[in-house]
């Protein structure tokens, strides 16, 4: 006679009425509003800009905000709001792949680690260490001398950057999966470590993984901006936040809204999946869920 498994239900799907408590949460709902205007900036600018991002007119360089140009002008007579619109799509092309790459590489390195135990997770885990002498900026210094500076390099530095923190996270989160009764269940019928992975204890760290996800989604923001201000990120003529920045660091007295608009754009951006991650937190922990 065949002993029929316990399944786990995902930690998503723990808490009852989960969009009823997220539309009383303020954080979730200020920064789900902030994320979703970044993804329609950047939609927008698949399609429509206010003029070229692209086209150079020194003869109208630095003009203020007016009908013509809603937010002026840049020292090389480019508009600033179409600038600021294509460069969310800049920046958000980079997050998404680099957290792509740190989540995907990271979360199987971290549930390697976890299903193995022993000297394959001692050996991740020392990577992962080791992955930490490298952030981004750094990273990207090594990858410019090689290869020169670009978006893909920036791409690729900051990808490597996350890998050790969703390897340390994954396999934190899946060890105390592996000690629950369901999994100890599944293991006494059989199943092998794959199977009990995937079908157990990767849908119920799904949350944690979603959570870090929209954090570290910020922090790549940060970084491409930093790296784009110090040239090393994305190139011209793609517009970037962090160049607009370094462009108008020397005419903050004869234009300083020139250095306002992308810096409020980057503080939006960062502020918003922040606020999205930690709201996000909140709903999908089952003691505070209780709570509200």
């Amino acid at each position: 006679m065949s002993a029929v498994l316990p399944t786990a239900a995902p930690v998503l799907a723990k808490a009852p009425g989960f969009w009823r408590r997220a539309r009383r949460h303020p954080s979730f709902v200020l920064g789900a509003v902030l994320t979703v205007l970044l993804a329609l900036a950047a939609a927008l600018s698949l399609v429509w800009t206010p003029h070229s991002p692209y086209d150079v007119n020194v003869a109208q360089r630095l003009l203020p905000p007016g009908p013509a140009h809603w937010l002026g002008t840049d020292p090389y007579g480019r508009d600033v709001a179409s600038l600021l619109l294509v460069g969310a799509r800049a920046s958000i092309l980079v997050g998404v792949i680099a957290v792509g790459i740190g989540l995907g590489v990271g979360t199987a390195l971290g549930l390697l680690a976890s299903a193995r135990r022993g000297w394959v997770e001692e050996g991740v885990m020392r990577v992962a260490d080791f992955g930490f002498a490298f952030p981004a900026i750094l990273s990207a210094i090594m990858l410019t001398a090689v290869f020169g500076p670009g978006m893909v390099n920036a791409i690729v530095a900051i990808g490597i950057y996350n890998i050790p923190t969703f390897a340390r996270i994954t396999r934190a989160s899946a060890n105390a999966v592996w000690a629950r009764e369901f999994v100890l269940a599944a293991r006494a019928c059989g199943k092998g470590r794959f199977s009990i992975t995937m079908e157990h204890v990767l849908p119920n760290i799904a949350s944690v993984l979603i959570v870090q996800a929209t954090i570290r989604f910020a922090i790549a923001i940060l970084a491409e901006a930093a790296l784009s201000y110090l040239g090393l990120g994305t190139q011209p003529p793609q517009p970037s936040w962090g160049r607009m920045l370094s462009e108008a660091q020397t005419l903050l007295f004869q234009a300083p809204l020139l250095a306002v608009f992308p810096g409020v754009a980057i503080a939006l951006a960062v502020l918003g999946l922040n606020l999205l991650g930690d709201g996000l937190r909140d709903l999908f922990d089952p003691r505070l869920a209780r709570k509200r």
